[in-house]
């Protein structure tokens, strides 16, 4: 299984902002810190929001925030939200398409590996993912230092 960058980005712009000093960030800087562009972050941000996940305040004044706290933010759910496919196999949902879907087993055993892999996420939170000493480093170091120094 695989990722997607979307869910990668995702992942990035709510550690960012669990780990920010500031009351709002904007998708600019995060952008600037992480290298990714600035349209395809808009469209990671505009997802957590619908979400859930993030408060986006548009304006003068405006930026992204947490609307959750990093402890209630679950990895597993947070994946299932943002992957659009998590199928393991290309016949998941098309038995007919298959010539041996009725004596294959494949597809079943890998449907429960995903569970699996999704109820171990499901452990983890953000806040997990945040080590505690790299919170007091993030005021003296730019978010990708950290994120290399601290990996």
């Amino acid at each position: 299984m695989h990722l997607t960058r979307f869910t990668d980005y995702s992942l990035r712009v709510l550690m960012y902002l669990a780990e920010s000093t500031n009351e709002r960030t904007t998708i600019a800087e995060i952008a600037a810190r992480f290298n990714i562009s600035r349209n395809h972050l808009m469209k990671v941000v505009q997802e957590l929001s619908r979400l859930g996940y993030v408060t986006a305040i548009r304006g003068k004044h405006g930026g992204l925030s947490l609307k959750k706290s990093p402890d209630t933010i679950h990895l597993g759910r947070l994946i299932q939200d943002t992957e659009h496919s998590l199928s393991l196999t290309e016949c998941d949902g098309d038995d007919e398409a298959c010539y041996i879907a009725t004596v294959c087993r494949f597809k079943h055993i890998a449907n429960e590996g995903l569970a699996a892999f999704i109820e171990v996420l499901d452990r983890y939170t953000l806040q997990d993912l945040l080590m505690p000493d790299c919170r007091s480093r993030l005021q003296e170091l730019k978010l990708i230092e950290l994120t290399q120094s601290c990996a």
